[in-house]
């Protein structure tokens, strides 16, 4: 499962293998000609709200993942990070594509973090397996 992200400006490449967008917005003066995309999962993007608070504070990156972190467990996601994860254990690369000038920082690096060390995605989507998680188990008193 190879995963490996990139800028989307940058010059496509016959290893980038399965060329997924996970912006929210379309890149700038890109053509889609020329950014040769595959899928675009803009679902998985951060928020409009949490895209342009870390923006204005890229010192903050460690909030901004957590918050990503979070914004990911939203129902809407479910089903793109579904995709995302049955991409990444298709025999061929998966490239995550990104706008941002900041190759180290950005959505797509979580995403790629993310993705490697996700589990399959639960058929009733990720927030079933985050409730389960909080669900107490009785203990062996109570009985």
């Amino acid at each position: 499962m190879a995963v490996v992200i990139k800028r989307v400006y940058d010059a496509v490449s016959s290893t980038d293998g399965t060329r997924v967008l996970v912006d929210r917005l379309w890149p700038r003066g890109l053509t889609k000609e020329r950014a040769a995309i595959d899928e675009w999962l803009r679902d998985l993007a951060p928020s409009n709200e949490l895209r342009r608070w870390y923006h204005a504070q890229p010192e903050l990156w460690l909030d901004f993942r957590k918050k990503y972190l979070k914004e990911l467990s939203r129902p809407e996601c479910a089903g793109p990070l579904r995709r995302l994860y049955e991409l990444s254990h298709e025999p061929k690369p998966l490239t995550l594509l990104f706008a941002s000038k900041n190759e180290t920082r950005n959505n797509a690096t979580v995403l790629q973090e993310f993705i490697t060390g996700m589990r399959a995605p639960a058929t009733t989507g990720p927030a079933s397996a985050h409730s389960a998680r909080k669900r107490k188990v009785p203990s062996a008193k109570a009985k």
